[in-house]
This record gives C-alpha cells, sequence and structure tokens, in this order.
C-alpha cells in the first residue's frame, strides 16, 4: 500500500494544470473497495446508497460490479434515476413530496422501479392522495416499505438508554403489524418488505471497548426481534415480503449473518471517508480526495490553500472536519477549514524530513469526513487511474439536481 505521501504526490501529478479545488476518485481503490464490500457481505445482495456517491457514473460502476439496486435519500432523486434506466429503487426515508408522488402514482414504469418508504400512517394517506389524482392508470400498485427501529435499548434500573439513531416510531411488533395492515387494506399499494437499520454498529467507529460492546449486545438483540417484527407482519398482510433491508458500511458481515435478512447496504464504503479510519470490520482503503491550491504562506510552518470548508453533516466537532492527506500538516484550530480560506499548520514534531514542504502553487490533498457529502461542492469529479486522469464526469450537482 503506497504511503499517504506517495498518494498525495501521486495525485498531484495526475491533476497537474487542473486548477484547485478539484474533487478526485482513484479507480482503482473505488473498484478495490466495491469488490470488498461484496466479499463483506458473503453472497447477501448489496444495495448501494446512492447518498454516499452522488455522482451517476459512479452509480452505474457500482451496479456493474455487482451491486444491487440502489437506495435513494428522495422519491425525486429515485424518479430521476428511473428516467435514466436505473432500477430497483428503494427511497430510504419517508416523503412528503406532493408532486413526486403525483408523478410516481401517473408513471407505469416508474412504479414498478420504485419503492417507496413510510413509518407513518399519515405518510400513506398521502401515497393514497397521489394515487387518486391518477385514476385509470393501468400500472402495477405502488410498493412501500416500512422502516422499523433496530436501535439498541438497554435498562439501568429506572432507566432507558437509547443507543442508535432516533430513526422510526416503528419499533415492537404489535405497532408495526399495524400499519402493515393498514397498508394491505389500501387499494393501489403493496407492503414489498422491511428495512432495519442498525445505526450504533454499522455507523460508529470503533473507538472504544464501551462501543464494542454495545455492538455485541445489539448484534445479539436484533437478529431476535427483527424475526418476531417479520413474523408479525406476514401474519398481518397474508403474504410473504421480498425484501429485508439491514446493515450498512460498517456492519455487512453482521447483518448478512441473519437468515432473514435479504439485503444489506452500503455506499461510504466506496469512498471510505475520514469517520471510517476507526473501524475494525476492514481495512479502510481511501478512494475519494479532494486538492487545494497554497494561495500564500503567512509564515513559518504555516500555508494557506484557497476554500476547503466542507465541513460534514452531524454533531459539531474535530470529527466533521477535512483531514489533511499531505504528510505533516494539520488544520489550525482557530480557523479549521474555511469558505475562502484553510490555513494548515506544520505538526508539532513534524521534522522537515516527515513533513511535505509547501510553498505558493502547491497543492495540498484533503479527506472529506463524510462519503457523498463532498460532491455536493463540485460539480464535475476528476477519475484518477495511477498517475493520469482518465476521465471527468458531472456529479448530481454537476447535472442540476441537489436531492438532499
Amino acid at each position: 500500500m503506497e504511503t499517504p505521501g506517495d498518494l498525495a504526490q501521486r495525485l498531484t501529478r495526475a491533476t497537474r494544470g487542473v486548477a484547485g479545488p478539484v474533487a478526485v476518485v482513484d479507480l482503482d481503490r473505488f473498484d478495490a473497495n466495491a469488490a470488498d464490500l461484496l466479499r463483506r457481505a458473503g453472497g447477501t445482495p448489496v444495495r448501494l446508497a446512492g447518498k454516499s456517491v452522488r455522482v451517476r457514473a459512479l452509480v452505474r460502476r457500482a451496479l456493474d460490479a455487482g451491486f444491487r439496486g440502489v437506495m435513494t435519500t428522495s422519491l425525486a432523486e429515485a424518479l430521476w434515476l428511473a428516467r435514466e434506466g436505473v432500477g430497483d429503487l428503494l427511497v430510504g426515508y419517508p416523503t412528503l413530496d406532493a408532486a413526486a408522488l403525483r408523478d410516481l402514482a401517473g408513471d407505469p414504469l416508474a412504479r414498478a422501479a420504485v419503492t417507496l418508504m413510510l413509518d407513518d400512517a399519515a405518510q400513506l394517506a398521502l401515497v393514497e392522495q397521489a394515487l387518486g389524482a391518477a385514476p385509470g392508470v393501468e400500472a402495477p400498485p405502488v410498493r412501500v416499505c416500512l422502516d422499523v427501529d433496530a436501535s439498541l435499548r438497554l435498562r439501568l434500573g429506572p432507566l432507558t438508554v437509547h443507543a442508535g439513531t432516533r430513526r422510526s416510531p416503528l419499533r415492537e411488533p404489535p405497532e408495526v403489524a399495524r400499519l402493515a395492515a393498514r397498508v394491505a387494506r389500501t387499494t393501489g399499494v403493496r407492503l414489498r418488505g422491511l428495512m432495519t437499520y442498525e445505526a450504533q454498529i454499522a455507523g460508529i467507529a470503533d473507538t472504544g471497548p464501551v462501543i464494542r460492546a454495545v455492538k455485541r449486545r445489539s448484534a445479539r438483540e436484533l437478529p431476535g426481534r427483527r424475526a418476531a417484527v417479520l413474523a408479525a407482519v406476514r401474519a398481518a398482510v397474508g403474504h410473504d415480503l421480498d425484501l429485508v433491508n439491514a446493515g450498512g458500511t460498517g456492519s455487512l458481515e453482521v447483518s448478512a449473518a441473519d437468515p432473514a435478512v435479504t439485503e444489506v447496504t452500503a455506499g461510504s464504503g466506496l469512498y471510505v471517508p475520514a469517520t471510517f479510519d476507526g473501524y475494525r470490520a476492514f481495512r479502510p482503503v481511501p478512494a475519494a480526495f479532494f486538492g487545494l491550491d497554497v494561495v500564500r504562506v503567512p509564515a513559518r510552518g504555516y500555508a494557506t490553500a484557497y476554500a476547503g470548508g466542507y465541513v460534514a453533516s452531524g454533531p459539531a466537532g474535530a470529527s466533521r472536519l477535512p483531514r489533511p492527506l499531505t504528510p505533516g500538516w494539520a488544520l489550525t484550530r482557530r480557523e479549521g477549514a474555511g469558505e475562502v480560506q484553510t490555513p494548515l499548520r506544520r505538526r508539532r514534531g513534524a521534522g522537515r524530513g516527515a513533513a511535505q514542504a509547501l510553498g505558493v502553487g502547491d497543492r495540498v490533498w484533503l479527506r472529506h469526513a463524510k462519503a457523498g457529502e463532498l460532491m455536493e461542492r463540485f460539480a464535475v469529479v476528476h477519475l484518477v487511474r495511477g498517475d493520469e486522469v482518465v476521465d471527468v464526469v458531472p456529479t448530481y450537482r454537476g447535472e442540476g439536481w441537489a436531492f438532499a
């Protein structure tokens, strides 16, 4: 494996003549990560999390590599991808977009390709309204999936500790079955499956014994509850479900091991952003980077690059800041990554031999803290193989779309 310094120099050679800021995806690393994600799933189909990629050419590349279907952030994204020829689109979150729902209801091809996500009867009512506005359309039923809370709840005396995201109000078999039964009574709608995303396993780095203990406890608890929910839903709707979705990049092995799970989802593991550096489930091989040009050297041991304030979503803190790849350099605590300039300082203890020298006109490389969010900052991404750019393709933003 090449060192960070060698990688940074190779990316600089590949993008010489391209003005910064520049977004880059290394295709050899991307392809290797895709193969590793499929291997880790152990034969369970892997659905691509589109929000973690946000480049249509790379979505297609992952599908060609063996991923099956795409999870989108919004119905509008799913409808766009369906028009572009992508099939089996699972909308990962509930939608209140009445116009998009009307488009779905009136389009037989979209109805065959898209599955909506629900966790509340109010969302189902909007689907009913859209169907009512599209009378006489001969099309398959609108397929829906129920999002079931997969977090871990621990009782500590009189207290209950919630480990995981605050995602769906559906958790226990009876309440999931009630909404499933309502779906079954709704004309023009069919329940396709369930989603159970265990964020407390998939989305948290293995940074300490407490976190690892929570992950082990959740991995033991969830399969039994998932099976009970599935049985209750089958009884309520009177037919089997063909989709039980689970997992993420950080939990593929755990999720795929449950025989009730028909597919797992992954996407961030294709780019491997900085937040994945602490995982033990796989060896991180970063594939997505951005390069900034040094425009001034304000003092000895400092260098200021143009732009770079690409801060990730989530709880505010240092973990959401970009991470310099160029050896021996770090963001300054006072300014961090800025809208129009990003100051860097030579790390303490990094001598001249340990830190790459930076002067005006040099390029510094960084990694975003999260995966697809980087692509919201760029209209195009440069695809690199070795030390040359082999293609330049538009991001979602470059194609005129911003879905979330």
